[in-house]
């Protein structure tokens, strides 16, 4: 297990590579210019050629200048390694310190709504798979199909306007991740105000999943209970509950755990519009406002983090294989 895992570790590294590869490329061939776009906006402090020669110079030399484009990329990749992302184009602060305030609030709606999707999608797709074809079952599927036709920005909207606002019911806050003057309260009072503001959020990120994820559970169990090994415990004379949560949930999890892995990369992408939408000061509505902006070093900072996350979460979900089933050792005997 531990040689497995530090072989996953290193196949990490040039994984990572191709991917840095591959995102200081797109920057390279990316349309706009960041400096064109703040002196057409008419952007202060920009008087004259010479301040304006070398504002745009000032960006060039953050990969090296006129160098060959490999020289670039490896002084990049030196910045990366001591998360040294330099500073933001739109407004000179560093980037490091730019995604340690988003990240985090990123990263707790995500793990949130991973965590309610398998909480609710998995019992509800086993229940489906035990009661194939009942009233109940149709029912279900029918409401997980409706769920997951609905766009996540028609669904915010519609919460927004009767759930947060003053017409109807305002219920819930629509802007924001924490009320302001909620650092003065105590720890409990903070982290209820932030669930207060988390709720629609995370209502709109994890409908979608519920659709998904259940489904493609009640078809894995649905699979596993009409295996030969099921009919012999229940043969044996074995309780419902002990054939079911014994023996065939352990074997359905293995392929939900295959799609925890991309679940987190698809949630920190699909939050972007949620963020925006509820500028939420995550690093979802970061991004967003960096492109529009041609900010390219907290751009690729992000996709740096991204890609890293994404490796995490797919090791994460290969060793938690062997927490489900010990029998996998992924080793040859």
């Amino acid at each position: 297990m531990l040689a497995y895992i530090l072989k996953r570790m290193l196949l990490i590294i040039p994984t990572f590579i191709g991917i840095t590869i591959i995102t200081f490329a797109v920057i390279q061939m990316a349309p706009g210019d960041p400096v064109a776009l703040k002196m057409q906006s008419g952007e202060r402090g920009i008087k004259s050629e010479a301040m304006a020669k070398t504002v745009i110079e000032k960006p060039r030399n953050l990969w090296g200048g006129e160098k060959p484009l490999p020289v670039q990329y490896a002084l990049w990749m030196k910045r990366l390694v001591t998360l040294d992302f330099g500073e933001s184009f739109k407004d000179h602060r560093p980037v490091i310190q730019k995604i340690a305030e988003t990240l985090p609030i990123t990263l707790t709606l995500n793990i949130l709504t991973i965590i309610i999707i398998y909480l609710i999608s998995v019992p509800l797709g086993i229940f489906s798979a035990l009661h194939p074809k009942s009233v109940l079952d149709k029912f279900v599927t029918l409401g997980m199909f409706i769920l997951y036709s609905l766009p996540a920005f028609w669904v915010a909207t519609i919460l927004i306007v009767y759930l947060g606002g003053a017409d109807y019911l305002n219920w819930f806050p629509i802007v924001g991740f924490v009320s302001d003057g909620a650092s003065e309260l105590p720890w409990y009072g903070w982290g209820g105000n932030v669930a207060w503001h988390l709720v629609l959020p995370v209502v709109c990120l994890t409908y979608g999943g519920f659709a998904f994820l259940s489904r493609f559970s009640r078809a894995t169990m649905l699979e596993v209970i009409r295996q030969d090994y099921i009919r012999t415990a229940r043969a044996k004379g074995l309780p419902e509950w002990k054939v079911v949560y014994k023996h065939a949930l352990r074997n359905t999890m293995i392929p939900l755990l295959t799609l925890m892995g991309t679940l987190l990369p698809a949630l920190l992408g699909g939050s972007v519009i949620i963020e925006q939408i509820f500028s939420i000061p995550g690093m979802g509505r970061l991004s967003f406002e960096s492109i529009l902006a041609r900010d390219y070093p907290t751009i690729m900072a992000i996709a740096a983090i991204d890609a890293f996350l994404t490796l995490i979460s797919i090791l994460l979900s290969d060793i938690m294989y062997v927490v489900v089933d010990p029998r996998i050792t992924f080793e040859k005997g």
